[in-house]
């Protein structure tokens, strides 16, 4: 359908569209018009991505005097070729509407490891190799040898796009990976690099938040876009912890072990230089001389990752003259190494400012201005002794990493070292984290340099919160609730077993035998009336390997499995996956399933049960995180010193997001419906739950605030009996839910207006 929102044509692929959609579409213009940022919080199944793909790119298309880019940050591999579906059924219909004028093209960056088509290269286990597999083979010094000696392995599909040059351009297009990898196997160009290539000119990017967030990588892959670009972060719920991990760094003894074997080879290379070819050392320290390393004209296949500080924050200096000679250069991260490891010696848990810690670093002869230029000088000196393994070169990587942060900042940041993890006290495992507590500091670069940043999820609750955390100021910020024809969300809050004992995972509840055997028996009690699919997330992998042993033990899993087959997520990726499979397709064939799975885990945060895989999601517990976390303690203080977030607030926000997030796995459409049981008495506080979402606060009613397993079961019976009753999709006459064309346009704002609030 094609529809007017004030000055600007939207075409949107559907011939219906949910009121909500249309204010979204609304308040995102606004937003665009304004040149500002904007929090919105729409449910989930209602068409987030296709009324912000929708909305952007007709904005685009009605002022072609300055086009816009989009830029559109996804969490997984799947979400991005999700949304590059989605935006090629929309480009398909703006095509047969407007003809030429409408082709736009986009793409989706991911690695080498999802993109490379060089069977060799591609064959190694993981992102790492993969990335260093490329390199030998497309260095230029690599380049340069084979051009003398023909015997010299390349990579065939990077020499022929190096030799199409200026002719190596996609067409128009919507492209994903798959379709990448397939247009560079058919041209034989390297899809990677003619990706990164094309990213300037296209109209809409879609790749991960990393690209953006993190440093190292955003300067080299997101540096060259233009400030008229609007920036979606998609299921940004944890966009804070995704900023804090991008600017923290950890070290182990096996990371300083790994850095003092990298060290002695890098010194072995740099003798066989001396001996071999001295004027290449020579040609460095003239250039450092002169300034920084020259990170600008390298060819792309050089480029290594970018410095891991943020990019105003990085001294335009030159190096300082103690490191520029590379032997002076590996004998200051010796004693680097050295002194970390003397810190790792310690049978107390410490906890640092960045600045004591340069200042004791100083003592050891290694001074800030020195930290600073780590990770370049790494870089640097890495070019010259022409290494292609950098896989192999991890550790010392991660040592420079740590250097340039703790050189480069002096606050948001703590040092804490840790001799053993607390949970397994006889075990020594001492590390040293630095770790970064202002989600603020990933994100302002992409706040400043950008003129719309969205940020928009279905759990933002509460919505004030994330302004403070990520100090900005959103021009818009809004949530929407979901306009439905039937109550098909059943949220429950169980506060008591059918014995009337209350049911928590509270620390000093958690392992009481009655608790168990009541999350047991309500379980138990729901697989017999739930047709299909159940999930049921716990709130740690400890406590869930816990409570299944004790329900082995008593004989309820075995009860469990008469009705319904029991699957069980793990800490593998590959056995959840196989777990996740065989689960779906029990639920095909009718004999239903149950998955046991964390929140917070992988499931949690990426995998739909929509339909009848997904009927009812139990929440047994609430999924704090570990709050006797040195970080955590760090992260707080420091939130409530800078942002005035009480302790209390954060930790409850975000247990409940994450909870929130758990539950919306279940519906995925209107069509669809399901049930959540949110299982602890600690909901029952209106503390607690009015951080809920409002698309599931406004489905919660005061009589399921308190309910026992056999008050639950009737509910459950009640609820399952009228969603299977015939209704109308569209909605009655006084309140629709789905928009056809001539219903819009008859609509006039203001009753628009009034649906969607």
């Amino acid at each position: 359908m094609k529809f007017q929102i004030e000055d600007v044509t939207v075409y949107f692929p559907y011939d219906h569209i949910y009121p909500e959609q249309y204010s979204y579409m609304t308040e995102l213009k606004r937003t665009l018009d304004a040149k500002g940022h904007c929090l919105l919080e729409m449910p989930s199944g209602t068409g987030k991505t296709i009324a912000l793909l929708s909305l952007i790119t007709s904005y685009s298309l009605s002022k072609p005097q300055s086009p816009m880019k989009l830029i559109y940050c996804t969490r997984t591999v799947h979400e991005m070729e999700k949304t590059l579906a989605e935006l090629k059924i929309l480009h398909n219909y703006q095509i047969k509407h407007l003809g030429p004028q409408a082709r736009i093209l986009a793409i989706g960056l991911s690695s080498r490891k999802n993109l490379c088509v060089n069977p060799t290269v591609v064959a190694a286990e993981n992102r790492d190799s993969v990335d260093a597999g490329c390199r030998k083979l497309t260095a230029s010094w690599v380049r340069a040898l084979a051009a003398e000696n023909p015997d010299e392995t390349t990579c065939e599909f990077f020499e022929n796009y190096e030799k199409a040059a200026s002719a190596a351009v996609l067409p128009p297009g919507v492209y994903t990976l798959q379709e990448l990898r397939a247009f560079g196997k058919e041209k034989g160009w390297c899809p990677y690099f003619l990706a990164r290539h094309m990213v300037q000119f296209a109209n809409v990017v879609v790749y991960s938040y990393q690209y953006l967030l993190d440093p190292k990588v955003a300067g080299i892959i997101s540096k060259e876009m233009q400030k008229e670009s609007v920036v979606v972060f998609d299921e940004a719920h944890n966009i804070d912890n995704v900023c804090i991990e991008a600017l923290s760094v950890s070290v182990r003894r096996q990371t300083l072990e790994g850095a003092t074997r990298n060290l002695s080879r890098i010194s072995q290379e740099i003798d066989r230089f001396k001996a071999t070819d001295a004027s290449l050392l020579r040609a460095e320290y003239n250039r450092l001389v002169e300034g920084l390393a020259l990170r600008g004209n390298l060819p792309i296949t050089d480029n290594w990752l970018s410095n891991p500080a943020l990019p105003d924050d990085i001294l335009k200096e030159a190096v300082p003259g103690n490191i520029r000679r590379a032997e002076h250069f590996l004998h200051v991260l010796r004693r680097l190494v050295q002194y970390l490891s003397s810190r790792l010696d310690t049978e107390n848990v410490e906890k640092e400012s960045p600045v004591g810690f340069v200042a004791s670093l100083s003592n050891a002869g290694i001074h800030q201005k020195t930290l600073k230029f780590c990770y370049d000088r790494l870089h640097s000196l890495m070019l010259t002794l022409e290494i292609t393994d950098t896989d192999e070169f991890l550790h010392i990587q991660t040592i420079c990493d740590f250097a340039t942060l703790v050189g480069t900042y002096g606050r948001g940041f703590s040092i804490i070292i840790e001799p053993f993890d607390e949970r397994m006290p006889h075990i020594p495992d001492p590390v040293l984290q630095l770790s970064c507590h202002d989600a603020s500091l990933a994100i302002k670069p992409v706040f400043d340099r950008f003129q719309s940043v969205v940020i928009t999820s279905g759990t933002l609750s509460p919505i004030d919160l994330y302004p403070r955390l990520l100090n900005f100021h959103p021009v818009v910020s809004r949530s929407f609730t979901m306009s439905l024809t039937r109550d098909c969300i059943c949220p429950m809050v169980l506060t008591r077993g059918s014995d009337q004992l209350p049911v928590s995972t509270k620390f000093d509840m958690r392992s009481d035998p009655g608790v168990v055997r009541n999350y047991g028996k309500l379980l138990l009690e729901m697989v017999s009336v739930v047709p299909d699919g159940i999930v049921c997330f716990f709130v740690s992998y400890s406590y869930m390997d816990g409570i299944i042993n004790t329900w082995n033990d008593s004989g309820i899993l075995k009860e469990i499995m008469q009705h319904k087959l029991v699957f069980i997520e793990t800490q593998d990726v590959v056995e959840t996956t196989l777990a996740l499979d065989n689960y779906r397709r029990a639920c095909d064939c009718g004999r239903g399933a149950v998955f046991f799975s964390v929140a917070r885990g992988k499931v949690a945060e990426g995998i739909d049960f929509d339909r009848h895989y997904g009927r009812l999601v139990i929440m047994i517990g609430v999924p704090f995180q570990y709050t006797l976390s040195k970080i955590l303690l760090a992260r707080l203080e420091y939130l409530r010193d800078t942002f005035q977030i009480k302790e209390g607030d954060f930790l409850t926000f975000d247990a409940l997001r994450q909870a929130a997030q758990c539950v919306g796995r279940v519906i995925r459409s209107k069509a669809d419906y399901g049930m959540m049981i949110f299982a602890d008495k600690r909901y029952s506080r209106h503390d607690k739950r009015s951080k809920l979402p409002n698309w599931i606060l406004s489905h919660l009613q005061d009589a399921n605030l308190n309910l026992s397993t056999d008050m639950a079961l009737h509910i459950a019976r009640e609820f399952l009996k009228k969603m299977a009753q015939p209704y109308d999709k569209t909605g009655s006459s006084d309140k629709k839910t789905l928009l056809s064309q001539e219903e819009l346009e008859k609509l006039g704002d203001g009753s628009m207006h009034e649906m969607s609030y």
